[in-house]
């Protein structure tokens, strides 16, 4: 079997993750942005101005690695450039999902990066978010503050901006997403609201490490 899913799939899956951003209110109008790898060369992203939540198969663009379209009427969102560098960077990866998530969202306005151990759903399955420095949307400056954390992590707040998560398939990046906004608010929760936290000590960690290292995660 390919390690790649089809373009006709792929266009199906983002519209069907997109339903569930925008239900789910991870993005607000035509917030977001969503890119699944179909090839060695080749990207099925979504379009720019058009909202997550009202997609269909046919406006989805193809670009090639360097972001050239290949085919789709639509114009591909400026922001895909921070994908094509998660894919570069880390070619194991074969989907990425950028959307405004709430909580997640503020935390990386006030400058709060979520890397306290406190649920173990969060050490296993999302790891450490950091917040990579601030970038103007578009640039190619935005590519250049994620990379370092292509390699090692799950996922990254955009400072002043947003999230991002990827996954070796859609569904994986799209619930890194999920996990990383249940996170946020649980540690909204406690550090903010009740003014205290129970962390896991390193005993418990290095457990959870080892059922990661397990899961091949």
């Amino acid at each position: 079997m390919s390690e790649y899913i089809s373009v006709q799939e792929a266009k199906k899956w983002i519209c069907e993750v997109g339903k569930r951003m925008y239900v789910r209110e991870f993005v607000a109008a035509n917030d977001g942005n969503i890119s699944i790898r179909t090839g060695e060369n080749q990207v099925v992203c979504t379009p720019t101005a058009v909202s997550k939540g009202y997609m269909t198969p046919e406006m989805m663009c193809v670009i090639d690695m360097d972001g050239n379209r290949l085919e789709g009427d639509l114009k591909p969102s400026s922001e895909v450039k921070m994908h094509l560098r998660v894919y570069k960077e880390n070619p194991e990866q074969k989907a990425v999902v950028h959307a405004h998530p709430q909580v997640s969202t503020t935390f990386s306005i006030v400058g709060v990066e979520m890397s306290k151990p406190i649920m173990s759903e969060a050490v296993v399955l999302l790891g450490p978010i950091h917040i990579a420095p601030y970038a103007e949307p578009g640039t190619e400056e935005v590519p250049d503050s994620i990379a370092p954390y292509c390699n090692g992590h799950n996922g990254v707040l955009l400072a002043n901006h947003g999230a991002l998560t990827w996954g070796r398939n859609i569904l994986e990046a799209y619930h890194r997403m999920e996990s990383m906004e249940h996170y946020a608010k649980v540690l909204m929760y406690t550090t903010r609201i009740f003014g205290s936290d129970n962390e896991l000590n390193e005993q418990q960690i290095e457990g959870l490490r080892a059922i990661k290292k397990r899961l091949g995660l």
